[in-house]
């Protein structure tokens, strides 16, 4: 209530200082206006940040005010001598100095993780003992820190083959052999020997019996034995079947080939040689019904052969025949059996 009296009252006392002659000029009610906003202004920013022009501005103009103003302005003397001291520390800095060693340029880097990444062998010192055959001087020391912020570890653990690699170089020495069975439709079982290359899943069937005794099976080896040592094999995988005596193991042991047992009841061991069993039985066996010796000595290696056409690993065996279908060619190969198996092939 009281607030309210004394507005209304401040706002009369204006209005007839304006409307009388010697009274205040609308220019002065508005200068009034604007100095105090300043003021509010100033109580919310507690350092207002100029810039070069500013500060000019301001502290020629400051020059031709009264004194009494000089207080309430933004550059006051003891800005000015702010400014002043800024300048001199300004004069007496020194220019900033490179430390250190120069950094190498954008060449050198590549050369050196091109160095690093093509030759896991070589470490820092060897890297730089390289580059200065070149006629580049570059420390081991820039060379490490180089090969550290690029993510490349120390020499020899910098790169190694991968899994894929490693086992691709393992698997051109390993075969695997195993038997699987095959029942007549008069419910005759006969035994199958085969044996499948890693590398290029080449299959040899070594022979079949109804009663593989281990006199067969290392004349089977006796017979497959030289065809191994010319293929450049060293390992020989198979399982723990009692068939395979120590006398099958010495017929490939004297051509330098090492016998590699399975654990027993792991099949995953020897997983190329059951997965080729699962294969012929998935896609010939289960589809045709045998009926005798004959007759499976006929399917087998047609089957055989045309598992070595399907595999881009080895092309042995088989002629295909093209049929033209527009993009690519049909490419139909009747089976030894008497049906046909579609494939395609790039165009």
């Amino acid at each position: 209530m009281v607030f309210s009296f004394l507005y209304l009252a401040f706002r009369a006392l204006l209005g007839a200082l304006v409307r009388s002659r010697r009274g205040l000029d609308l220019k002065e009610i508005e200068l009034l206006v604007l100095r105090h906003e300043l003021e509010v202004l100033r109580r919310q920013v507690a350092r207002p940040k100029l810039r070069a022009a500013d500060r000019a501005l301001l502290a020629a103009a400051a020059c031709h005010l009264p004194r009494s103003f000089r207080g309430a302005r933004l550059v006051t003397p003891r800005t000015l001598l702010r400014w002043h001291r800024a300048l001199v520390r300004q004069g007496w800095r020194q220019p900033p100095s490179r430390r250190g060693r120069p950094s190498l340029s954008a060449e050198v880097r590549a050369l050196v993780l091109k160095l690093a990444r093509e030759n896991p062998r070589w470490g820092h010192r060897r890297i730089s003992g390289e580059l200065a055959k070149l006629g580049l001087r570059v420390s081991p020391t820039s060379i490490r820190r180089l090969l550290a912020r690029a993510g490349l570890e120390p020499a020899p653990r910098r790169s190694g083959p991968g899994w894929r690699e490693f086992l691709r170089v393992q698997a051109a020495s390993i075969v695997a052999c195993d038997f699987f069975t095959v029942e007549s439709v008069f419910l005759r079982r006969y035994y199958v020997l085969f044996s499948i290359a890693h590398a290029s899943r080449r299959v040899w069937l070594a022979g079949c019996t109804t009663n593989p005794t281990s006199a067969w099976v290392t004349q089977q080896a006796r017979n497959l034995g030289l065809d191994f040592a010319d293929q450049g094999t060293r390992f020989l995988i198979r399982d723990r079947d009692s068939k395979s005596t120590r006398a099958f193991d010495a017929v490939f042991a004297s051509e330098g080939i090492t016998i590699m047992k399975t654990p027993v009841r792991a099949p995953k061991a020897n997983a190329i040689a059951e997965r080729f069993v699962r294969t012929v039985r998935a896609e010939c066996l289960d589809w045709l019904l045998i009926l005798n010796r004959r007759h499976r000595e006929h399917v087998l290696p047609a089957y055989i052969r045309h598992y070595g056409c399907k595999s881009r690993r080895w092309t042995g065996g088989g002629s295909f025949a093209g049929v033209g279908v527009g993009a690519g060619d049909r490419v139909l190969k009747r089976r030894g059996w008497g049906c046909l198996l579609p494939r395609w092939v790039a165009a």
